[in-house]
């Protein structure tokens, strides 16, 4: 779907993509075309290309460094960047703790640690997720008790996404395990890595990729200093992230290019005769994912432009855009492994390296199988209609 923009906002949808094919470097670009796993220090590449533009947090605040872009403009800049096939930026730290901060954080905090995450030099994780805590996360029983001006955590993250990359992490403990409600006595804490009594394990997922981790804290002594907000209110902060991470999960530029890609690759692949594109089954198919694609998108835009006029953060109805995002990233994996016929079920061979006559269909069988973890992560699609129930059907 083409959008009718102004004359400014095409002006500048012009200077971006040209900035981008100027500046994004070719062998990261590949690397993405391709769905290979980018290592930290190639994500950081593009951070530090973006930061020194000064591109780096269009939705921060222009004091912190934010550029003033509408949000016309920051969608915009998205949807390049994502068409120009730039690797996905570290968003915990950019789009979810920064937010956090900005929002809840105390001026000392805001100094000492915003310009680290614009610069690139601090690289967060998030600690919410236990072995009996995922969907309900509330139900956590990571423990951080007071002594003077520390506090000592003890507990057991897991899906801590990069934590074998990072050096901080902003994670929920419950400080008051006596409150009544389970989503009260529950704190916010700012965790360095580095500090004695934290071991980080692998978790390996389906596809034989090292993502997630698991994070032992072994009584972490943490300073009172580095709470956010108050302590017991920590629920409130978590709720406020979590709506920024359902905002970003729906993932529609990244959808509209490899939506390009498959009807592409569709239309190559030939079976008596005819391409996959005249199959009216599969026709059919790639015709709804397309049009809940457009419709998402537009809704995206809705929600967007609502904030910009009311001045407040996502709601709870950002919930709708991970539950159909999430679904149409994974029906364009399943049918992007169709079209690519037999040659998709080579995979990865033994040791985890990508078949070297042929790494994209070589890529498509792991990539298919991470992106069933979509429809769980970050809240499972129950929760999210439950969600949806609750905070706007009044159900």
């Amino acid at each position: 779907m083409d959008l009718q923009y102004s004359p400014e906002q095409l002006a500048f949808r012009d200077d971006v993509r040209r900035w981008l094919q100027a500046n994004l470097p070719a062998d990261l670009k590949d690397k993405v075309a391709s769905y290979l796993h980018l290592e930290k220090e190639e994500v950081m590449r593009w951070h530090r290309i973006l930061a020194d533009k000064g591109w780096i947090a269009p939705h921060w605040p222009v004091e912190w460094g934010g550029t003033g872009w509408d949000a016309v403009q920051r969608y915009i800049f998205e949807e390049e960047c994502s068409h120009a096939g730039a690797p996905q930026l570290p968003g915990l730290s950019l789009m979810f703790c920064a937010p956090v901060l900005i929002a809840f954080g105390t001026p000392e905090q805001r100094r000492r640690f915003l310009p680290r995450i614009y610069s690139g030099e601090d690289f967060w994780c998030q600690g919410y997720s236990e072995p009996a805590a995922g969907s309900d996360l509330a139900a956590l029983q990571t423990r951080a008790v007071r002594e003077g001006d520390h506090y000592i955590v003890t507990g057991h993250k897991i899906w801590t996404t990069q934590a074998h990359w990072a050096n901080w992490m902003f994670c929920l403990v419950r400080t008051d395990p006596q409150a009544g409600k389970k989503q009260e006595g529950i704190s916010f804490l700012l965790i360095d890595m580095q500090t004695p009594g934290i071991t980080v394990r692998p978790v390996i997922l389906m596809d034989g990729s090292h993502e997630v981790n698991e994070v032992f804290l072994d009584e972490v002594k943490v300073p009172v200093a580095n709470l956010v907000h108050e302590e017991g209110q920590g629920w409130e902060v978590a709720k406020y992230l979590l709506n920024y991470e359902r905002l970003s999960a729906g993932r529609i530029g990244a959808s509209k290019r490899q939506l390009a890609r498959l009807k592409d690759m569709a239309g190559r692949q030939i079976t008596r005769g005819r391409s996959l594109m005249e199959d009216p089954r599969f026709r059919d198919r790639l015709s709804r994912v397309e049009i809940e694609l457009m419709a998402l998108e537009i809704t995206n835009l809705r929600y967007l432009d609502r904030m910009v006029r009311s001045g407040q953060p996502p709601g709870a109805e950002v919930s709708l855009l991970k539950i159909k995002g999430t679904a149409i990233q994974q029906q364009l994996s399943e049918l992007m492994l169709q079209a690519a016929g037999p040659h998709g079920q080579r995979g990865m061979p033994q040791g985890g390296e990508i078949d070297a006559h042929d790494s994209l269909t070589a890529a498509l069988a792991p990539r298919y199988f991470n992106l069933r973890k979509l429809t769980i992560a970050g809240g499972t699609d129950e929760v999210q209609r439950n969600i949806i129930a609750k905070m706007r059907l009044g159900l």
